[in-house]
């Protein structure tokens, strides 16, 4: 399906939707959520994800030798 049949499949849907104002009060909280996640600015692509990996790489890490080692540096911060 191109986008122009999506475009169109949509249009037609949201005819329907529209004669029932519970459907289009769904249908506009559920559009939102989708546009939210677009617009979240913690996403990131696939380059950008292993790009943050590489240079996580590059810094200093702490070894623990156990969880309570462990347990004890994360309250401590």
């Amino acid at each position: 399906m191109n986008v122009g049949q999506m475009n169109a499949e949509l249009l037609r849907n949201m005819s329907i939707i529209a004669e029932d104002e519970h459907l289009l009060k769904r249908a506009t909280k559920y559009m939102r959520k989708l546009v939210a996640e677009k617009e979240d600015s913690s996403l990131f692509t696939k380059d950008e994800f292993f790009a943050r990996i590489d240079k996580s790489k590059e810094g200093s890490s702490t070894e623990f030798s156990s969880i309570e080692e462990l347990d004890k540096h994360i309250r401590s911060l």
